[in-house]
């Protein structure tokens, strides 16, 4: 449980968020887009394909593709991040600056989900290239109240029963 309620505007730390991402990615060096991320088998450029594939791709777009992947989401997922990633460097830090990510919520997720989105696979591409980068408190607090949330932990299938969580310098604390 949240050891501190703040109020906090999810819209607006979503559009910091990706500002503050676009300007990381900018400052990357071509070849810095094909290093490796932490999500295991993608480069900084698939996962930076993947988490803007809303600004590209219309609903309609996505289910046609979920479809033909025989409603197997990780497989479109990855199908559609390889190729999107050949997009020009330039091309994907637009799709992260654009109103249209800002604007996208996760099915049943909600501007939290986006927010988690936004900042986890961030972190999947800076934290590799070591791009230190210190979330705002409240930004951080929302992220982990949402991972923490028993439909986040449904939803990823993660058990997390008999676990304790504390990030001290946010005095935040989440189990036992």
């Amino acid at each position: 449980m949240n050891s501190e309620e703040i109020a906090v505007d999810v819209a607006a730390e979503l559009r910091a968020e990706l500002v503050e991402l676009a300007e990381a990615l900018d400052r990357l060096r071509p070849e810095d887009w094909d290093r490796n991320s932490l999500c295991e088998g993608w480069r900084v450029r698939d996962v930076v394909a993947h988490m803007t594939m809303p600004a590209r791709r219309s609903a309609p777009n996505v289910m046609f593709h979920l479809l033909a992947a025989g409603f197997r989401f990780h497989s479109m997922a990855d199908r559609l991040a390889r190729r999107d990633a050949e997009l020009p460097a330039g091309d994907l830090i637009a799709d992260v600056r654009s109103e249209r990510l800002q604007r996208w919520r996760p099915p049943g997720g909600g501007a939290e989900g986006a927010l988690v989105h936004a900042v986890v696979h961030g972190l999947d591409v800076t934290v590799p290239l070591g791009i230190g980068r210190r979330l705002p408190p409240q930004r951080m607090r929302t992220v982990l109240d949402a991972l923490t949330a028993r439909r986040s932990l449904v939803h990823f299938g993660i058990d997390i029963s008999g676990k304790e969580f504390r990030v001290d310098d946010l005095k935040w604390s989440w189990g036992c």
